[in-house]
């Protein structure tokens, strides 16, 4: 089994790792192609003025933009992505707490979409970093460009594996799923939930990783605290769950 999951805009500082080079992600071959943004990237804050920073970060604090425009990228030391993200999902799946067997699990079955990186492994390494969702390098999307890359290679590697799909919508940018796939809606008093869909979804890949899933057999057994299947629907390759929160 595979996850597709999101980023955060939220980041620890955590950093015990060397800096970046072509062994600390997956698809290596691929590595100039992330450098290629990244460089992008740092041209585009060293030669923009503050106020565009703020808009680029969603930060209001001119102080934090000089800090992350300062950050030497390239040379910073770096964590895992799982423990680099700590939004709302990332409070939720909680991975410090779990047990090193599921650890593993995620780390080896979880591609999370960076909006500067693209496609990772939960074990990849990154530096801290600051990029707003849905931002553009003056005009340039890194989403796109991923799509172009990385498309190829991602196929290659989810080729005849279950995939349960946890992006937030956006995050379908990135990568368009070629193969049958799950994805899950949830629902409290007959309405969709959308900002605790977060919370949800970090949660569900707890539960993955605490039973370590490969079949959708497994998926469908488990026993989900406070979320019940009401209705499953299929259309195309999407096989998509419908969940009743009962809290």
């Amino acid at each position: 089994m595979k996850v597709l999951f999101s980023p955060s805009e939220a980041k620890s500082s955590i950093a015990y790792a060397a800096k970046i080079d072509k062994n600390s992600f997956c698809f290596p071959e691929l590595y100039d192609k992330r450098l290629y943004i990244v460089k992008i990237y740092i041209d585009f804050l060293q030669k923009t003025s503050v106020e565009n920073l703020k808009k680029f970060f969603g930060l209001k604090n001119e102080s934090e933009c000089i800090k992350y425009r300062d950050t030497d990228l390239l040379n910073s030391a770096t964590s895992k992505v799982i423990e680099r993200y700590s939004g709302v999902a990332y409070n939720y799946l909680d991975y410090p707490s779990l047990r090193k067997d599921a650890k593993d699990w995620i780390d080896k079955n979880t591609i999370i979409f960076s909006n500067l990186f693209g496609p990772l492994k939960a074990d990849d390494l990154i530096p801290l970093y600051k990029y707003k969702q849905n931002s553009t390098i003056n005009g340039f999307k890194p989403e796109l460009f991923y799509k172009e890359h990385f498309s190829t290679s991602i196929d290659s590697y989810l080729k005849d594996d279950v995939i349960v799909d946890l992006r937030a919508s956006f995050y379908e940018k990135f990568y368009k799923i070629k193969q049958p796939y799950i994805t899950l809606k949830f629902i409290k008093n007959s309405k969709v939930v959308s900002h605790w869909a977060k919370a949800y979804r970090g949660l569900v890949l707890r539960y993955l990783a605490m039973n370590k899933v490969n079949s959708i057999k497994d998926f469908e057994s488990i026993n989900f605290q406070n979320l019940k299947i009401t209705e499953i629907l299929e259309r195309g390759y999407k096989k998509e769950y419908i969940f009743e929160i009962c809290t």
